[in-house]
């Protein structure tokens, strides 16, 4: 019974042995872990095993939140670089159209006016031929008018050559009770009369022509005014 009560009695001991080494070590343990565990700003356990292991978590935190702040920016920046190049490639393209529409008008009208040109250059040179070629004319109109020409071979010739000039467009300006215009008339006389209202051509003494708009020669007229 007394070793009974012995072999409790040393057990009891050895247990509170074991428990104070047990605390011993549990509180060795935890300052241990709190030198080489130190706390973050907010008192949670990290990982860093020094302080400025942790110090430099926080700042490598720091500069990805601020390359993340930076991306955005250059991200906005790259936006607003294409939108200015669009609306400058807009702006561009808006003024080449202009230029191409302008370019093409004045190709329309340069090519209006080479022909305008053109046609007048042409009857221009018509107009020489006819004019040097009038005064036979003037010959032929006079022997007709005292019938010299009927029956004859210059009667044929006559008329080849007025069909000729017609089919060019040429007309004869100056008949006989028109008004008078100076523009194709030229009064080589003026013969008062009680019975002229207004200036009217009285007698053709030379036939005049026109080509087109262009006025070849005037005609020669004696021109009846009224009388005052």
């Amino acid at each position: 019974m007394a070793a009974k009560k012995r072999d409790r009695g040393d057990a009891h001991d050895e247990h509170d042995e074991h428990g104070e080494h047990d605390a011993h070590d549990a509180h060795d343990a935890h300052d241990a872990y709190d030198e080489h565990e130190p706390l973050a700003d907010d008192g949670a356990v990290t990982d860093a095993e020094s302080a400025d292991d942790l110090i430099e978590a926080e700042d490598a935190d720091v500069e990805i939140s601020e390359s993340g702040a930076g991306l955005s920016d250059g991200l906005t920046l790259d936006a607003d670089i294409d939108h200015i190049l669009s609306e400058a490639g807009q702006r561009e393209i808006e003024e080449y159209r202009d230029r191409a529409a302008r370019a093409e008008a004045e190709l329309a009208n340069f090519r209006t006016r080479v022909e305008r040109d053109r046609a007048a250059n042409r009857e221009g040179v018509i107009a020489d031929v006819i004019r040097s070629l009038l005064p036979a004319i003037d010959d032929l109109d006079r022997a007709a008018a005292h019938g010299d020409l009927e029956g004859s071979p210059l009667e044929l010739v006559a008329q080849k050559l007025r069909q000729a000039f017609e089919r060019y467009g040429l007309k004869a300006v100056g008949v006989v009770g028109e008004p008078f215009d100076p523009a194709f008339h030229e009064a080589i006389v003026q013969l008062p009369s009680a019975e002229a209202t207004s200036q009217t051509v009285a007698d053709v003494i030379e036939g005049g022509y026109v080509l087109g708009d262009r006025l070849v020669r005037p005609a020669k007229v004696a021109v009846s005014v009224p009388q005052v």
